[in-house]
């Protein structure tokens, strides 16, 4: 498969999983927006990096 018929695919997914809590349940979702709203940058920052580094671990053992 070419790189630019997976990206669209992938991209796809991604709003499909991100969609999931605030269709299944609206309350949860807007709790934690408020939690991460009082989280520091710091935290915040290093759950992306936490979540980057998942991802990247994550393709390298499918792939």
């Amino acid at each position: 498969m070419d790189f630019w018929h997976v990206l669209p695919v992938a991209i796809a997914l991604v709003f499909i999983i991100e969609g999931m809590l605030p269709f299944v349940s609206p309350n949860r979702w807007r709790n934690m927006l408020a939690m991460v709203e009082q989280m520091d940058d710091r935290v915040i920052r290093n759950v992306g990096l936490g979540s980057m580094l998942f991802g990247i671990v994550l393709l390298y053992l499918v792939h």
